[in-house]
C-alpha cells in the first residue's frame, strides 16, 4: 500500500485557497403551491392564496363530465398553473342526490391535507362506484331513502364500496364509517351546495367562477385552459 506523505504546509494552504474560491450559491427551491391546502367557508382551496386567477369550481360526483375533467385538467391545472403559483382552485360540491352526499362526506374525511387526493380518488374510481349504484335493488334502495342520515350514509357507502376504496388511500372501515355518519356535515353540505348554487345560478356541473365571475358555457379543461393561458403567457413574459 502506497503512503502519502502531506506536507505540514499543505493543509492550511489549501484550506484558504477553498476559502477563498467564490462558490454560487444553491438556487432556492421553488414554492411547491399544491401542499397549501386549507378549507374555507363553502369548500377547500389549494395553492397560492394570492394567485392572480382565483378558480372555483362546482362538482358533482355522480357527474361523468366532473370526472372526466379531473382526468384530462390534472397535468395542466395542478402541475403547472397552481404549482407556479399563477392559480389557486377551490372546490366546492354541487350536491344532487343522496351519492353525492356520501361521496363528498368520504372526500371530507381526515385532516384537511388529505382532501385532494381524496377528491381524485373518488373522480378517478367513479366508473367503478356508478355502476354498482346503476345495479342496485330495491331492497338497497329503500334503506338509501329510508332511516336516519347517518344511516342511510352508511349504507350507501357500504353498497357502493366506498370504504375498500378509501382502504387505498390509507383509511380504515371504522375511519370511514365515522365520516359517513356524520350527519351534521352532511346538513352542512347540502346547505352550502344551495347556498352556492342561487349565489352563481350554477346549474350544471363542472361549472367554474373565475376572479368572482360565473365562467358561462365553460365546462370541459379545453374551454377553460384557453381562458386561463393569457394570464400565464403574461407571467412569463414578465419574467424574462
Amino acid at each position: 500500500m502506497t503512503q502519502l506523505r502531506v506536507s505540514r504546509h499543505f493543509l492550511p494552504a489549501i484550506g484558504a485557497a477553498l476559502a477563498a474560491l467564490a462558490l454560487p450559491a444553491a438556487p432556492a427551491m421553488a414554492q411547491d403551491w399544491n401542499t397549501q391546502i386549507v378549507e374555507t367557508d363553502q369548500g377547500t382551496r389549494v395553492g397560492n392564496p394570492e394567485a392572480p386567477m382565483q378558480l372555483v369550481e362546482f362538482v358533482s360526483y355522480t357527474c361523468p363530465h366532473c370526472a372526466h375533467f379531473e382526468q384530462e385538467s390534472e397535468a395542466e391545472l395542478k402541475y403547472v398553473y397552481v404549482l407556479e403559483g399563477l392559480a389557486n382552485v377551490e372546490i366546492r360540491h354541487l350536491i344532487r342526490n343522496s351519492i353525492d352526499v356520501a361521496a363528498a362526506l368520504v372526500t371530507e374525511c381526515g385532516p384537511v391535507e388529505n382532501f385532494f387526493n381524496n377528491h381524485r380518488t373518488m373522480l378517478f374510481t367513479q366508473d367503478e362506484w356508478l355502476n354498482r349504484a346503476r345495479g342496485i335493488s330495491a331492497a338497497q334502495q329503500a334503506r338509501w331513502n329510508s332511516g336516519t342520515i347517518s344511516s342511510r350514509m352508511r349504507a350507501i357507502g357500504n353498497d357502493l364500496d366506498f370504504h375498500e376504496i378509501m382502504e387505498g388511500r390509507g383509511y380504515s372501515y371504522s375511519d370511514v364509517d365515522n365520516c359517513l355518519a356524520d350527519a351534521e356535515r352532511a346538513i352542512a353540505l347540502v346547505e352550502k351546495s344551495a347556498a352556492n348554487s342561487a349565489e352563481f345560478n350554477v346549474l350544471s356541473t363542472p361549472s367554474f367562477v373565475l376572479n368572482g365571475a360565473l365562467l358561462e358555457d365553460v365546462h370541459d379543461w379545453p374551454t377553460l385552459g384557453r381562458l386561463m393561458a393569457p394570464t400565464r403567457e403574461s407571467a412569463l413574459t414578465a419574467t424574462e
